[in-house]
């Protein structure tokens, strides 16, 4: 075949494809809004026309017989129509599995979990699928995890609103008896003021601290620190609550270990922990502080000598609010102190149950971890710092 015939031929399917091309083009644009499958349609519906138009083009022009150019225009049409059927079916395949995918968007936009969906017949529809699976998964869990806070959340509010009640309810009492004279003993109540009005003030300065850890504005001041300084602080600060009551806090651990950290902080942290320690352990029983490094990190653990945590309840432990259910409420106004009496332990915390919840954050905010387990004979708490570099 001469090379003018081949580029006469070319010349010809190329502008009879423009020229369908183009009607192709311009219906799509007319049927943006129209199903996939009446898309896919089109275009296989265009390319096939090219193709018949410019085979019967090219056997017109090439002066073929009325019988020879008859069989070409019906071979082209038949090959046309066929390749049409067989375009509508796959192509409704294709579509079928879309929209298998569309209704699985549909039930994960309603809020119901996609646990799977049909296999798709391309890579890219599969992978869209998988995506939709997960993207469920995902969406699960953080619902799950938005349920388990709000209901933290309505704990913490009525525990908080409890809690302010009672001391609430104290003061009232007490400032009406000074007032209309009835009070045999005045120094004895303002004593007794001055202590609900310091559990009422830590109680505020705790919220105020988690509110902080919670919207990420705690500031830390970072500084390379001794650890047993640190360790020997809080236990100092503590030790005058243990008067009476034979508890012993023992700081048996390595005096070498530097962190790097907010010495104010993390001393709260520690001083968090001994308090609750204090308050869950029964009189005449030690607790233990010890501290060592492993893995290149700072590790240190606070041993009390209580009944330990019931084991569905130890993944609870550090939400604000949280206190088990022995649940403490503060201290009345006039309980009785004595040798045995945790009172003036009670008093000296918030009582709102947010200890915890503020040790998580101080030592997440120092991009360390905090974990609790139940030992023989009591339960453990284990704080782990990055060292000083």
């Amino acid at each position: 075949m001469p090379l003018s015939d081949i580029a006469d031929v070319a010349l010809i399917a190329l502008i009879t494809t423009l020229i369908i091309g183009g009607v192709a083009a311009a219906l799509l644009l007319v049927m943006r809004r129209a199903s996939l499958f009446m898309q896919l349609c089109v275009v296989v519906l265009a390319v096939t026309v090219s193709a018949v138009s410019s085979m019967i083009t090219v056997a017109d022009a090439m002066y073929l017989s009325a019988h020879d150019l008859t069989v070409a225009v019906a071979v082209a049409s038949i090959a046309g129509v066929v390749s049409l059927a067989l375009a509508a079916l796959l192509g409704w395949m294709i579509v079928r599995n879309s929209r298998t995918l569309s209704a699985a968007t549909r039930r994960l936009g309603a809020g119901e979990r996609v646990d799977g969906v049909s296999r798709p017949f391309s890579a890219e529809l599969a992978a869209l699928g998988a995506e939709l699976v997960s993207a469920s998964t995902r969406l699960a869990e953080a619902q799950a995890q938005t349920a388990q806070l709000e209901a933290s959340r309505r704990e913490l509010v009525a525990w908080i609103s409890h809690d302010l009640r009672t001391p609430l309810a104290g003061l009232r009492a007490m400032s009406e008896s000074l007032e209309d004279g009835l009070a045999d003993d005045p120094q004895r109540y303002y004593r007794q003021i001055r202590t609900q009005v310091d559990q009422l003030s830590r109680m505020v300065d705790d919220l105020f601290e988690l509110s902080k850890i919670d919207s990420g504005t705690l500031q830390l001041t970072l500084e390379d620190v001794s650890l047993y300084d640190i360790v020997s602080d809080a236990v100092a600060d503590v030790q005058p609550l243990t008067a009476g009551r034979t508890i012993g806090v023992a700081s048996v651990f390595r005096r070498d270990i530097a962190v790097r950290a907010d010495a104010r902080e993390l001393s709260r942290a520690l001083t968090n922990l001994l308090m609750n320690a204090l308050q869950h352990t029964p009189a005449r029983t030690p607790i233990t502080v010890s501290a060592d490094v492993f893995d290149g990190r700072a590790s240190v653990s606070v041993t009390d000598g209580g009944a330990g945590i019931p084991e569905t309840d130890l993944a609870r432990v550090f939400e604000p609010g949280w206190r088990g259910a022995d649940a403490r409420t503060p201290t009345a106004a006039f309980a009785p102190a004595g040798p045995d009496s945790t009172t003036d332990i009670h008093q000296q915390s918030s009582g709102a149950g947010l200890g915890l919840a503020i040790v998580r954050g101080i030592i997440e905010a120092h991009h360390g971890t905090v974990s609790v387990q139940n030992v023989p004979g009591g339960c453990r708490f284990e704080l782990s710092l990055p060292t000083a570099s």
